[in-house]
């Protein structure tokens, strides 16, 4: 099987990011972003999707943490798009509900090549341990532009805050697994009509 993997470096004069990926990994994970909410919420991605994740950013955080968070976002869909490669025999679409306590989320995933993001997350706060909760917005933003998926996440209840967010980041996790598995039925086949994605 043709190894999964991805070393990506994006460098702006706001962050610099390196990301290096194994979408066949087993949820290894480690981060040095300098935002620790967003560290944790990725130990999601790697722990639930069994992605092998390696982040490391300087950002811009003496501002706030906007540009890290939607640029970790970007720069993490590009390296999906280059380790996901020309998608030929993978099951394409991914769904996933996720609870955690009173919070419950569902987040589906379809690697269409078309991005496209649509989230409703109706926060019951505006930060959780002073990081703007609204910055996911961006984070997802990014990954789907780069990644080139359609994405929808919705936070069906909760009324904590960091439940919301996790019960996301876990839903997200497990849709991506799905949707990145390669099915031994389709082998070599693209799962699109049209030939292409």
């Amino acid at each position: 099987m043709v190894e999964r993997k991805a070393s990506v470096e994006r460098n702006t004069l706001e962050t610099q990011v390196k990301c290096s990926i194994n979408l066949d990994g087993s949820g290894k994970a480690r981060f040095d972003i300098g935002v620790p909410f967003l560290e944790h919420m990725l130990d999601q991605i790697a722990r639930h999707g069994l992605i092998d994740l390696d982040i490391e950013c300087k950002g811009d955080t003496h501002i706030d943490d906007h540009h890290t968070v939607e640029d970790v976002g970007i720069t993490l869909g590009m390296a999906f798009a280059q380790a996901i490669g020309d998608k030929k025999g993978i099951f394409r679409y991914g769904h996933a509900y996720v609870p955690l306590d009173e919070a419950l989320s569902r987040v589906v995933i379809d690697f269409s090549g078309r991005p496209g993001l649509q989230m409703h997350v109706p926060y019951t706060r505006a930060s959780v341990g002073g990081f703007d909760v609204d910055l996911f917005q961006e984070f997802f933003q990014g990954f789907v532009n780069h990644a080139l998926v359609t994405l929808h996440i919705d936070n069906l209840r909760g009324h904590n805050t960091h439940h919301q967010i996790e019960t996301v980041f876990k839903a997200f996790g497990r849709a991506l697994r799905m949707a990145i598995t390669l099915d031994e039925r389709m082998a070599g086949q693209m799962p699109s009509t049209k030939g292409c994605l």
